[in-house]
């Protein structure tokens, strides 16, 4: 079997603040470290003793998560800039207030490419893009265990790369999770299919996520 462990990244300090993330680069807070502990040891529980390979968006707050995960297994993590959250332009780190009052939401005709009013916003799209080729690349790795930490935004589109969606038909797709969340994917040996097995669990937080 293939496992895979899709995490999205523990609280972090522009959550607090309010501000606006994408690709604004901040560290996890107090919190979000216990939540990044107590995700990696919910993951050393489901994996036990397996050889595991981790690999991580390079933005702070998610490397910090793979980090608490990688001291845990005593394994390296493999950083990328294709696992990083949707930018969101000229909207990266003001207030949240500030992207609310100019963000203008895609039509339905135009899901993917319309950057919905924001400049320099990444596009759905251009998002997929980076998301699909990266995901593929490390699922035909031979590890038969691996943990992936990315943003929430970003988790919709490794599922969707992972469930062999077309980027096409991804415009209304949406899987809510929250901070620190774990969601276990599997493939089986025999009839190859690729299953959701739990989707953003986030049981294992001891406080509420944000």
């Amino acid at each position: 079997m293939k496992d895979l462990f899709v995490v999205t990244h523990a609280e972090s300090i522009h959550h607090l603040e309010g501000k606006v993330g994408g690709w604004y680069d901040t560290d996890l807070t107090a919190r979000g470290r216990e939540d990044a502990q107590a995700t990696a040891e919910r993951l050393m529980a489901l994996v036990g003793g397996r050889d595991v390979e981790i690999h991580s968006s390079d933005l702070r707050r998610a490397s910090q998560t793979a980090d608490a995960i990688a001291r845990r297994f005593q394994r390296p993590v493999v950083e990328t800039a294709d696992l990083r959250e949707i930018s969101y332009g000229v909207a990266g780190g003001r207030p949240q207030a500030w992207l609310d009052a100019r963000y203008t939401p895609a039509p339905d005709d135009n899901r993917l490419d319309d950057p919905c009013g924001i400049d320099g916003a990444e596009t759905r799209r251009e998002v997929a893009l980076r998301v699909f080729p990266c995901v593929d690349a490390i699922v035909a790795r031979p590890c038969q265990t691996q943990i992936i930490v990315t943003h929430g935004f970003t988790l919709t589109l490794v599922l969707a790369a992972w469930m062999k969606i077309p980027i096409g038909a991804t415009g209304f797709l949406s899987f809510p999770a929250k901070s620190g969340s774990i969601t276990h994917l599997r493939q089986d040996d025999f009839f190859r299919n690729r299953a959701v097995v739990n989707l953003a669990d986030a049981s294992h937080l001891r406080f509420a996520p944000s």
